[in-house]
């Protein structure tokens, strides 16, 4: 599709422009709202919001270290809880008995809640950057942990018999068998981890901090501005879009030996 960005680009444009009229007050009678001040007490005002984020980036030039703290936590999360995941799904796929003797405990780690340990993170290791990049990492490992290991898992038996018969050893059926079938899993986990890193920042920045975007959220839910709410998620969103591209950037640069299909090509 030759215009595919534009296109994209416009149908941004409507939904604000959407947002504007539906939540701007005098411009249409409410629909579902006693009055047309509610709509933009409840879902906030596009030009008031891009202003708070102009004050955050230019005039005032506040949100830089909140920024950065939550950037931090983030990326460490993703990190740790990628390699982890990565580190454990290799073992256990190719470690048929410790994959039965571990597979109740993960089952029961994986299906807990995990955005209740927070509070406990934060009392093992205090309100600061680790509590917050300890729940990330929670939430990132078992996504790639469990692509990698039926990644691993699905790799073709007639493609490891061929491998063994012309003499590949243990470490190059890792590298040239098992690796390659899992990449793709794995890349597949992380464009989902990466929002799950952000996840577990802003949470934890929620229960106890005194810096990063969720403590900026937190204290504008406590007065009731939902226009420096809706600007934080924003500025959040965009982050984690700008990461997400980076892990896409990433994956066709590795991913290349993979044949691209006709719909691929064509966008």
């Amino acid at each position: 599709m030759k215009y595919l960005r534009l296109w994209q680009a416009g149908l941004l444009l409507l939904i604000f422009v959407l947002w504007h009229v539906l939540t701007k007050p005098g411009l249409i009678p409410p629909l579902f709202f006693e009055n047309d001040q509610q709509a933009a007490f409840f879902f906030g005002e596009p030009l008031k919001i891009f202003g708070r984020i102009w004050a955050w980036f230019v005039t005032n030039a506040d949100i830089y270290e909140h920024l950065g703290v939550t950037l931090l936590e983030t990326v460490l999360a993703f990190g740790i809880g990628t390699v982890l995941g990565l580190g454990c799904g290799l073992w256990l796929a190719l470690s048929p008995m410790a994959a039965a003797i571990t597979d109740p405990y993960i089952k029961a780690l994986n299906s807990m809640p995990r955005v209740i340990l927070a509070p406990i993170f934060a009392v093992w290791f205090g309100l600061g950057v680790a509590s917050k990049v300890a729940l990330g990492v929670t939430l990132v490992f078992f996504i790639v942990f469990f692509n990698v290991y039926q990644g691993v898992k699905e790799v073709s038996p007639v493609v490891l018999a061929n491998a063994r018969m012309l003499g590949a050893s243990g470490r190059q059926l890792l590298r040239h068998v098992y690796l390659p079938s899992a990449t793709s899993w794995v890349f597949s986990s992380l464009h989902t981890s990466v929002g799950l890193a952000f996840v577990g920042a802003v949470v934890g920045e929620y229960l106890g901090s005194s810096r990063g975007v969720g403590y900026l959220i937190l204290q504008a839910e406590g007065s009731f501005d939902i226009n420096t709410v809706m600007a934080g998620i924003l500025v959040l969103t965009v982050f984690a879009l700008m990461l997400d591209g980076v892990v896409s950037k990433l994956e066709k640069r590795l991913m290349k030996w993979q044949p691209k299909t006709s719909e691929t090509e064509k966008l």
